[in-house]
């Protein structure tokens, strides 16, 4: 009645179990084809699974310090002793009684019978939590292995566990592992070949005769057997494992006292954050104007090669004008802030200070009948708010879910920083110099992001008064210890899966982008361009929202890519659909007050950039999460039309009083 219950209520809410997660078990019938086993990798959230699965099969499933990152399976090869093994990383639980689309999916695929031997990931640094779920595993799945990760940092912390008690009162393999170094993992693999061919017998659980009594309802002998499991637990902790020191806990503890008080903790996360931003504009001008002059000043080499190709002069001016500069421009604005922030971002990650943010943060989700959750999603959506929308499946309920993915959108991806970061040096800290303008900028750029927060958790209470009406879910939230970061993987990890990607995909969209610009321009009807007139039929409610129709017909072609809005706008004045280069932020700033730009008309754009329709990616990813054409028509137009209500209200005030 239960999975009916839920079936009901996700199919009420739009969801689909795409987007809940519970499609992966109904999907994922495995052909062994010729692999000799299937092994399956459990354990709970924030053990290293899914580096064990990386470090085994050489694959790249994304990893971090903080729990729910795995929200769906992923399989892999590997090869050891003649044997091909295929590896299923299956989603951190808790327990293997589910309560969580991802637990569903880690139990639902256990029972399925398709794995030959189970390996269960713990934490060598808090074992007591993690046996739970190992005594109610190796207890229905008996070929199981339990990896005991993270030893180097049990080590650190001067926690020593006896691996022959702990053996000999499980029953099963234990192996020391360190999945980062790769201490430990032949070992392991020698034990699932070992243990697949085998029938171990693991201790049973000596649960109380009441656990059977009849006479007792199902929910109170599950009880029972619960509480067997964690006294055992506790017993089989308390018998093998014996800490030496407290000075690492003692240290993670002093921290949190500032990073998460209700002092200090807020103030502490805009203070990183300032960091953050102030470090990426600080690094990114000089790189920027380098690629700008390397990019634009290979157009005369390709001039020569076309005109030597005897290329049409309309083909060339389409080819150079509409689709490289284009390219030129978009990769030179994002590539250097993106390869500053997401190295930095990824760090914060990798340290655990993530879920520090969601803990901050998860009382002001909850007066709003939002999830804590969310707070995760949307740190997410700083980097592409697509991404954001999947990451919510970690949210268990729904209506929260479906929330988080409706708002997602109102926090600044990465593609929206370049040009906010560039109209603030012009307008708003042009007059200051070197670092101080940089600080500035970071500052005013941290307050804009604060507005995104501030919105999300505005239409988070709208909704939830509204149509997605309910009370906040609990849910348990893990802060991890602190660890120090592999800087190195960090480095070539955000470089190649977040800024390469990102850009890789603002590239696609730009060049036919730039091609539709170059076409508008030099189409005319009556010797005027058909962008003039688009833009000239925009103008009057452009004007309305200090913008013109020029900006907003950018907005609207830049539905692709947000990257490409500002590049758009350039175009646009030049009326001719040729991009110039812009080889200074003074050349840009000249480009854009002689059509008529104020400091009004740059905050409008920023705050409209901020508060409008999703992008083209973010918006599929919505309607293939959601399964919803209506819920994704929503997501794009609450932003919007939060956007038009502040810009419209910035616009009549400073024509009011200034």
């Amino acid at each position: 009645m239960r999975s009916t219950y839920r079936e009901v209520e996700v199919n009420k809410l739009g969801l689909t179990t795409q987007s809940t997660g519970r499609h992966t078990c109904d999907t994922m019938q495995l052909e062994k084809g010729s692999h000799d086993l299937v092994v399956a990798l459990l354990g709970n959230p924030n053990t290293g699974k899914s580096t064990v699965f990386n470090q085994l099969t050489k694959l790249n499933q994304h990893t971090g310090n903080w729990a729910g990152k795995t929200v769906e399976s992923a399989c892999g090869t590997v090869c050891h002793q003649g044997k091909r093994l295929l590896l299923v990383d299956l989603p951190g639980t808790y327990s293997l009684c589910t309560n969580s689309p991802e637990e569903e999916i880690a139990r639902d695929f256990l029972i399925s019978g398709q794995a030959d031997c189970t390996v269960i990931v713990a934490d060598a640094t808090c074992l007591e939590r993690n046996l739970g779920l190992v005594l109610q595993t190796c207890q229905l799945f008996p070929r199981t292995v339990l990896c005991l990760n993270l030893m180097d940092e049990a080590r650190r912390k001067k926690i020593h566990i006896d691996l022959s008690v702990l053996r000999q009162m499980l029953g099963i393999p234990v192996i020391p592992c360190s999945a980062r170094t790769e201490e430990g993992l032949p070992e392991l693999l020698d034990a699932v070949l070992k243990t697949a061919a085998s029938t171990p017998r693991p201790t049973a659980i000596p649960y109380p005769p009441s656990a059977e009594d009849p006479q007792l309802d199902e929910t109170r002998r599950m009880e029972i057997k619960a509480a067997a499991i964690v006294l055992r637990a506790e017993e089989i902790a308390g018998a093998s494992v014996r800490m030496q020191s407290n000075a690492v806990q003692s240290r993670d503890r002093r921290i949190d006292r500032i990073l998460t008080s209700r002092a200090t903790g807020i103030p502490m996360m805009l203070l990183l954050l300032a960091g953050i931003l102030f470090l990426t504009i600080t690094g990114a001008n000089y790189p920027s104007a380098l690629l700008s002059d390397l990019l634009f000043g290979i157009v005369p080499l390709f001039e020569s090669g076309l005109s030597a190709l005897h290329t049409p002069a309309w083909l060339q001016s389409l080819l150079l004008d509409g689709v490289w500069e284009v390219l030129a421009s978009v990769v030179s604005v994002m590539l250097p802030p993106m390869a500053i922030f997401f190295p930095l971002f990824t760090l914060l990650e990798d340290v655990g200070y993530l879920p520090r943010i969601a803990f901050n943060l998860d009382h002001a989700f909850c007066r709003v009948h939002a999830c804590g959750k969310q707070a995760l999603t949307m740190c997410m959506g700083f980097g592409c708010n697509a991404a954001g929308i999947v990451g919510c499946r970690i949210i268990d309920s729904p209506r929260e879910r479906l929330i988080a993915i409706l708002t997602n959108s109102l926090v600044p991806c990465n593609g929206r920083f370049p040009a906010m970061i560039s109209l603030l040096v012009i307008f708003f800290t042009g007059t200051l110099s070197g670092r101080l303008r940089s600080l500035y900028s970071a500052l005013i750029l941290t307050g804009i992001m604060v507005a995104g927060v501030a919105a999300t958790l505005f239409l988070s209470w709208l909704l939830s008064r509204t149509l997605l009406r309910g009370k906040p879910s609990s849910f348990t939230l893990e802060l991890p210890p602190y660890r120090r970061p592999q800087v190195g993987q960090v480095i070539v990890r955000s470089i190649f899966d977040r800024t390469l990607f990102v850009l890789g995909r603002a590239i696609l969209v730009a060049a036919p982008a730039g091609l539709l610009i170059w076409l508008l321009g030099n189409i005319s009807i009556n010797d005027i361009s058909l962008l003039t007139l688009c833009a000239d039929m925009l103008d009057p409610f452009g004007k309305f929202l200090g913008l013109d129709g020029v900006i907003l017909l950018a907005f609207i072609l830049g539905f692709p890519a947000n990257e490409i809005v500002l590049p758009l706008v350039l175009m646009g004045y030049l009326s001719t659909g040729t991009l110039v280069e812009i080889g200074s932020l003074t050349d840009l700033a000249a480009l854009l007050t002689a059509n008529g730009w104020t400091a009004v008309t740059a905050l409008c754009f920023i705050l409209f950039s901020l508060f409008h329709w999703p992008c083209s990616t973010t918006c599929l990813t919505i309607h293939k999460e959601t399964g919803s054409i209506r819920w994704t028509i929503l997501a794009a137009l609450l932003p919007t039309a939060l956007g038009s209500f502040v810009c419209g209200t910035i616009h009549l005030i400073s024509l009011l009083f200034l």
